[in-house]
């Protein structure tokens, strides 16, 4: 082969390359995005099929909503991301409609009063929405403004966050109004609040925390801090979740007991075993490995996310990648945490591992925001 035939060669490698990029592009779809959460999604049903004992049912359902969701991405995708900027105040306004109906009319299912389940529509849950959407409120009203934001701005953002977490809190759904109110703290951090502001912050939830757990916490939530510090101050009520857990994580050692040979999730002795809980079948049944290789696809995700929030064009798309990004992570670290005993029960499951419906479909949601911001690049609607 001559010099004429590689430079030849080469140039027809690039030429198709970018003739692929370009494809990609013009569907608005992130490659590196795409294929970790297609992967994500592969492993999740694996994972619920054994923590199901093979329910086809449950796997079946998960699998739709996990296409469903799929779908809904491609199609948030299309759209610049700056046309849903517009829509943001709407938005937060008909949710906050939602969660309020849901204190009217909603359904209680485990102890939780947060699903609508009208005759015509699909049951699903309003505050899972707010998740999005208060990032995106977020976005839409500190990325016009001044940065970092003065104090009238911080105070207006603190009431458009707590108004929809405390709202959700009244619907005795503690973890999703945390996520809630965290998903909009996000997009506050990052428009570049000062460190003094965030410290006095956290030393004024501290001083206020004796406080809320006197006087506003229920027992319930009560007895999950109690459990926190001593699990075996109740070992068959409160603190038997977390037990059986923590004895399914150890007892998977570094491979594991091997693919549905797990026995505290078989033998029923972990009660949440395919929502809350599910990272404790996989602990026991593929070890720490198999952990392991879970969090290097949560780690694919998360870097690919960072990367489009940092390359974003203007302040709104970057702070709402951010925090997007943030929020997936939180997600993620509390639920680990929170399995292996680091921190209270709250109630929040593994994303795309764990079974759900509303959860999933909001999740790609999120992620299509992420491939219309970084499709659509410098456009902008006029």
């Amino acid at each position: 082969m001559n010099n004429q035939d590689f430079i030849r060669q080469s140039t027809g490698f690039h030429s198709q390359a970018s003739r692929f990029r370009a494809i990609w592009k013009l569907i608005h779809i992130d490659p590196p995005l795409l294929v970790g959460l297609i992967l994500l999604c592969c492993f999740g049903l694996f994972v619920l099929n054994s923590a199901s004992d093979s329910n086809a049912e449950v796997v079946q359902r998960q699998a739709l909503g996990m296409l469903v969701g799929l779908v809904v991405m491609f199609i948030v995708s299309q759209f610049n991301v700056h046309f849903y900027r517009s829509w943001a105040p709407s938005a937060y306004a008909a949710g906050l409609g939602l969660l309020a109906l849901v204190l009217a009319i909603g359904v209680e299912e485990n102890g939780a009063k947060s699903w609508i389940d009208l005759p015509v529509l699909p049951s699903f849950q309003p505050s899972e929405i707010m998740k999005i959407v208060v990032p995106l409120l977020m976005a839409w009203y500190l990325a016009s403004r001044p940065l970092p934001p003065r104090f009238k701005h911080l105070f207006f953002s603190a009431a458009m966050i707590l108004l929809p977490a405390a709202l959700i809190t009244m619907q005795n759904d503690t973890g999703t109004a945390i996520m809630v109110a965290m998903s909009g703290v996000f997009v506050v951090l990052l428009a570049g609040i000062r460190w003094r502001i965030v410290m006095a912050g956290i030393v004024a939830l501290l001083v206020a925390s004796p406080a809320w757990y006197l006087f506003l916490a229920q027992e319930h939530q009560k007895n999950r801090i109690l459990t926190f510090f001593n699990p075996y101050r109740d070992p068959t009520g409160a603190g038997y979740n977390i037990i059986q857990s923590q004895i399914a994580i150890g007892s998977g050692g570094v491979v594991g007991k091997g693919y549905g040979n797990g026995a505290q999730s078989h033998l029923d002795f972990i009660p949440e075993s395919n929502t809350d809980f599910i990272l404790a079948v996989l602990a026991e049944e593929f070890g720490l490995l198999g952990v392991l290789f879970l969090i290097s696809l949560y780690l694919f995700v998360l870097v690919r996310g960072f990367y489009i929030a940092y390359s974003a064009k203007d302040m709104f798309s970057r702070l709402l990648a951010g925090g997007i990004t943030l929020t997936f992570f939180f997600y993620v670290f509390v639920n680990m945490a929170m399995v292996s005993g680091l921190l209270p029960v709250i109630g929040l499951p593994l994303p795309l591992i764990s079974r759900g419906g509303t959860a999933i479909v909001t999740l790609f949601i999120g992620f299509g925001l992420l491939m219309s911001i970084h499709t659509h690049g410098r456009h902008k609607p006029t």
